[in-house]
């Protein structure tokens, strides 16, 4: 059989192929641009002879896309390649980081989270069924569209979905370290409102009571919460719309992330606390989607671990397994206990930013670790 560490990798190939990936922008909440890169990726999945499905999607979202891989037991409990193709990067953010290659990195919104860790995984898979090799588990591919705002639309497709499965890698990027991820904390959303009283800004100020004033006053309040363990940021404002109004309506978003479920709930306590429905402008505070705890060191995410850290050995580099913040799909699947490998995706740095960039060579290195965990697991 083919060592999969020696298929043919080639990090200009794989530069090429995930140009158009890149170049098809997708925010999450532009149904539309993610259905684009639906197409992108239902057509480079058919390319490879899979069974491809797509799923409709919900709640104004995008679709999903489900690949059954060529195997004698395509359709039977294997691999599951768990990815989502949503970015939080606005059309037209090509204009300002431009997909491009400077030396060893290679920039691109959406690069590193997470287009870059999906193509190599499926440019494995590529690789091996061009050598011919069978991978003991059958693969299959779950592409989907809202992970960056919760997943709130296609959470009970993905645990559908994954409890079919032996095991389930998640191409995130790597952690700073290149190490994986085997635990993650758990994440609360809360939107809030401040409800004031209108009046002319000029005129009659005096008679206003600004809910723009009063949310501002919380937001010092909520991220002061904030403790090692339990963090409080509020990263959405929206109000008013003439500047000779005082606002009457101030909508927020709040994210709270936590150690532990017994830390989420507390935060959830201290939140919905604030809800107010006394004085000149009352606040209002609702629970949105939650990223359940996926607690470390369960044995099948070990086990998981420590061949991926065997295969990293003979590629040449060590790799850690942590817990980490910043919730993924891993949490769904980690939460039901279903053996999960997070954050085995490219290297980079800068995501969700104007500099978002992978390293080059961490294109053939991740390659080679997808390939050998698709034919070592389950052999």
């Amino acid at each position: 059989m083919t060592n999969p560490l020696d298929l043919p990798f080639d990090a200009d190939e794989m530069i090429a192929g995930l140009k158009p990936w890149i170049e098809t922008e997708s925010p999450t909440f532009d149904a539309a641009a993610v259905n684009r890169m639906m197409d992108v990726v239902q057509h480079d999945l058919a390319a490879l002879g899979a069974r491809v499905e797509r799923i409709p999607g919900r709640m104004g979202l995008g679709d999903s896309v489900r690949a059954t891989m060529p195997h004698p037991k395509a359709g039977q409990g294997g691999i599951l390649l768990l990815g989502h193709m949503d970015t939080v990067h606005p059309i037209g953010t090509l204009k300002q980081l431009p997909f491009k290659r400077e030396g060893g990195i290679c920039y691109g919104p959406g690069l590193m989270d997470m287009k870059g860790g999906n193509y190599v995984f499926l440019d494995a898979l590529r690789k091996l069924l061009a050598a011919g090799v069978e991978t003991p588990l059958p693969v299959t591919v779950l592409f989907t569209p809202d992970e960056e705002i919760g997943t709130p639309s296609t959470r009970e497709l993905i645990e559908t979905e994954a409890k079919r499965h032996k095991y389930i890698l998640v191409p995130e990027p790597a952690r700073p370290d290149g190490g994986a991820v085997i635990g993650r904390y758990a994440i609360a959303r809360f939107n809030l409102q401040t409800r004031g009283k209108p009046s002319h800004a000029g005129w009659a100020l005096g008679e206003g009571r600004s809910a723009i004033a009063e949310m501002a006053k919380s937001v010092a309040v909520i991220e002061g919460m904030t403790t090692d363990d339990c963090t409080f940021s509020l990263g959405v404002f929206h109000a008013g719309q003439w500047v000779n109004c005082v606002s009457s309506f101030c909508d927020a978003e709040v994210l709270s992330m936590a150690k532990t479920q017994e830390l989420l709930d507390e935060g959830v306590a201290k939140m919905l606390a604030l809800n107010s429905d006394s004085g000149d402008v009352i606040m209002k505070v609702k629970r949105g989607v939650t990223r359940p705890v996926w607690e470390p060191n369960q044995p099948g995410t070990m086990a998981m671990l420590k061949l991926a850290q065997e295969i990293a050995g003979e590629i040449g580099f060590e790799m850690s397994g942590a817990s980490a913040g910043g919730g993924s799909d891993g949490n769904f699947t980690g939460f039901l206990g279903l053996p999960t490998l997070d954050s085995i995706g490219v290297r980079g740095k800068g995501l969700h930013t104007l500099t978002e960039h992978i390293e080059v060579d961490s294109l053939i290195e991740r390659a080679k670790l997808a390939a050998a965990l698709y034919c070592r697991l389950g052999a």
